[in-house]
C-alpha cells in the first residue's frame, strides 16, 4: 500500500491509497482532469508525463491553466501547435519567428516574407486538425550528436548554437520535432481556445487570458506598445542582435563594450527626445511616469530631469506615497489585506486640490506619510512652482486619468516605462518581458532589500495580479513609451542571479520555476560590471549607479 497526496495548483485537493502501481493519468478522473483544465503534471519534484508510473508513496502536482505556471505552458504548447502547422504547411519556406508578446497573444513573422489573408485561414484551420487529433507532446533526452544531426535535418542552426557537451530534451510531437526551454503539455488536445490574427507582415497567435477559459470577443491592438516593440527591433538591426547567439559571439570576440556603448547611446537618445518634447510643449506642467515592477523608472526620471535641467526646465518630484489615505480608509482586497495599490488608497481629493494650487502658482505645504503609525504628518516644507518648472510624479497610477481629473490634458504629460524584451534564444524561444523583470527583481531585492530568491518568487505573482489591474489596462493611454530593456543586461545579472536561485531547494514550491530560469540563463555568456556606465538603468539593479536614490 502507498499513499499519493494530490494538490491542483499548489492547493490540497485529497490523499489517495493505492495498493498496486498505478499511472499518472490514472490518480485523477478524467472528469476531474477536465473540471480543472489539467495540463501539466508535477511528480514530487519533475514533470511527469501522463503515462509515468507511480509505485511509492509520492507527491502529485497537477498544474491547471489558471496557474501562473500553467498558463505559461498553455501559451507554450499553442506556439509548439503553430510551428507545427507551419512546418506542415510551407515546410520548404523560411522559418517563423515568435517574436514578442502584444495583447493577449505573441506576434510572429517570417523574416523577409510576409503572410496572406489565406495563409491565416489555413494556419488556423492546421492548428485545429493538430489539437483534435490529440497527439501525444512527448519530451526526449538526445545525446548532443543526436540533437546536432537532428537540428542539421531541420535547417535549425538557430538552436544547434546552444547544443553543447550535455545531454539536450527535444520535444516530439507526431512526425515534428522542437527545442522549447519551457516545460510543455502533454497532449495537443488540452489546448481548447485561440485565434489567429492577421497582423502584416505577420500574425498574432491569441489566448485566453490568465484565468479565463476562453478568448476575448473582439482582439485589441495596443497600438502605441506594438510600435515600441517594433522600434526595439530597429534597434537590435542597428546592433545586429536578434538571437542571443549574435550577442554571445558580440563577447567572444571582444566587441561588447562597443554593443553596450550604442545601446546606453541609444537609450540617451530616446530621453533627450523626450526632454525636447516637454520643452517645446510651453503648457506641459506636470509630467507623469508609471510602468511595471524593475522597469528602471526611478533611473529614467532622474535621467530625463538632467536632460529638462539642460533645456532650462527644472523639475520637482512630487512623492504620490505621501498621499495614502490613513491606514483606517485603506481600501482591501477579497482575501482581507490592505490594498496599497488600489488607486483609491490614495487621497485623490487633496492631491488635486495640490496639484490645481501648484499650477496657478501658489504654494502648498508637502504632505508626509508615516507608515509606521498608517497616517499623514506635518512636513513643513513648502513647494512652490516658478515659470520654468514641471512636477515629476512617479507612480502605478500615473497613466490613469482618474490621478489627475483636474489637471487639463495639455498641461500633462504621460511616460510609459518598460522593459520590452525582443531578443530571442532562438526562432520559436522568446525571451519574455516579465523574465526580464523578474531577474531584474530578484537582484535588486537582493541586493537592497535583503530578500531571498524564494522570496522575491513567492511575491511575483501578487505584483503581477496588481500590473494587470492598475498599470496595463492604461498603458495606450502613454504619450510616450519608453523601453528600458538592455539586450546585454542578462549577461551582467547573471552573475548575481545564479547562486540566487541555486540556494532554492527541491523542498520549495519555486524549485522549478528557479530550475527554468537557470536553463534560461545557461544561454548567455558573462559581461563584467566594470563595463557598465555609471549612469545606466542597469546601476539600479546591481549598484554603483551615479544617481542617489
Amino acid at each position: 500500500m502507498f499513499k499519493v497526496g494530490v494538490k491542483i495548483n499548489g492547493n490540497h485537493l485529497q490523499s489517495l491509497t493505492f495498493a498496486e502501481p498505478v499511472q499518472v493519468k490514472d490518480v485523477l478522473s478524467q472528469e476531474e482532469i477536465a473540471e480543472h483544465v489539467i495540463i501539466l503534471f508535477i511528480l514530487n519534484t519533475a514533470y511527469a508525463c501522463p503515462h509515468d508510473v507511480i509505485s511509492e508513496d509520492a507527491k502529485l502536482e497537477c498544474v491547471s491553466m489558471f496557474s501562473s505556471e500553467g498558463y505559461a505552458t498553455y501559451q507554450y504548447t499553442s506556439i509548439l501547435i503553430l510551428c507545427k502547422a507551419y512546418h506542415n504547411l510551407f515546410p520548404n519556406d523560411k522559418m517563423l519567428v515568435v517574436e514578442h508578446s502584444i495583447g493577449d497573444g505573441v506576434f510572429c513573422e517570417v523574416i523577409d516574407e510576409q503572410f496572406s489573408a489565406e495563409d491565416v485561414k489555413k494556419l488556423t484551420r492546421e492548428m485545429q486538425s493538430i489539437i483534435d487529433n490529440a497527439f501525444p507532446i512527448e519530451k526526449i533526452n538526445m545525446t548532443p550528436q543526436e540533437a546536432k544531426d537532428l537540428a542539421e535535418k531541420l535547417r535549425r542552426d538557430d538552436f544547434v548554437k546552444y547544443i553543447k557537451h550535455k545531454n539536450i530534451d527535444i520535444y516530439k510531437c507526431g512526425d515534428y520535432y522542437d527545442y522549447f526551454i519551457r516545460n510543455l503539455a502533454y497532449n495537443t488536445s488540452v489546448i481548447k481556445h485561440f485565434d489567429i490574427v492577421y497582423h502584416s507582415p505577420g500574425i498574432i497567435l491569441r489566448f485566453p487570458r490568465k484565468g479565463e477559459n476562453k478568448l476575448d470577443e473582439k482582439f485589441v491592438m495596443p497600438k502605441n506598445l506594438f510600435a515600441t516593440h517594433q522600434e526595439h527591433d530597429k534597434w537590435l538591426n542597428i546592433l545586429d542582435v536578434h538571437m542571443v547567439s549574435a550577442l554571445n559571439r558580440a563577447i567572444k570576440d571582444f566587441n561588447e563594450l562597443e554593443l553596450i556603448q550604442m545601446e546606453e547611446a541609444l537609450h540617451e537618445k530616446k530621453i533627450v527626445d523626450i526632454a525636447n518634447h516637454i520643452s517645446w510643449k510651453k503648457d506641459i506642467k506636470l509630467v507623469l511616469i508609471a510602468g511595471p515592477s524593475s522597469s528602471g523608472k526611478t533611473t529614467f526620471a532622474k535621467r530625463l530631469g538632467i536632460h529638462l535641467r539642460v533645456n532650462g526646465i527644472y523639475p520637482h518630484i512630487l512623492g504620490m506615497d505621501n498621499y495614502f489615505l490613513p491606514r483606517a480608509q485603506t481600501p482591501r482586497k477579497e482575501n482581507g489585506e490592505l490594498d496599497f495599490e488600489n488607486i483609491r488608497a490614495l487621497d485623490l481629493g487633496l492631491l488635486n486640490e495640490h496639484l490645481n494650487k501648484l499650477l496657478d502658482g501658489e504654494g502648498i505645504e508637502l504632505p508626509k506619510y508615516n507608515f509606521l503609525t498608517g497616517k499623514r504628518e506635518p512636513s513643513y516644507k513648502i513647494l512652490q512652482l516658478k515659470d520654468q518648472d514641471v512636477l515629476v510624479l512617479e507612480g502605478i497610477h500615473g497613466l490613469n486619468d482618474e490621478l489627475t481629473s483636474s489637471v487639463p490634458f495639455n498641461q500633462k504629460m504621460k511616460i510609459y516605462v518598460s522593459a520590452l524584451n525582443n531578443l530571442n534564444i532562438d526562432a520559436h524561444n522568446r525571451i519574455p518581458t516579465t523574465d526580464s523583470r523578474k531577474v531584474r527583481r530578484l537582484v535588486r531585492d537582493n541586493n537592497f532589500r535583503g530578500h531571498s530568491a524564494e522570496q522575491t518568487l513567492m511575491m511575483w505573482d501578487s505584483i503581477r495580479e496588481g500590473e494587470d489591474r492598475n498599470i496595463f489596462p492604461f498603458q495606450e493611454n502613454a504619450d510616450f513609451m519608453f523601453n528600458s530593456i538592455l539586450t546585454y543586461e542578462l549577461c551582467v545579472l547573471k552573475k548575481y542571479v545564479k547562486p540566487l536561485l541555486k540556494t532554492i531547494t527541491n523542498y520549495s514550491p519555486y524549485y522549478l520555476e528557479a530550475q527554468r530560469l537557470l536553463r534560461l540563463l545557461g544561454h548567455v555568456y558573462n559581461i563584467e560590471d566594470s563595463l557598465v556606465p555609471s549612469n545606466s538603468i542597469l546601476r539600479e539593479f546591481i549598484g554603483g549607479s551615479i544617481f542617489s536614490y
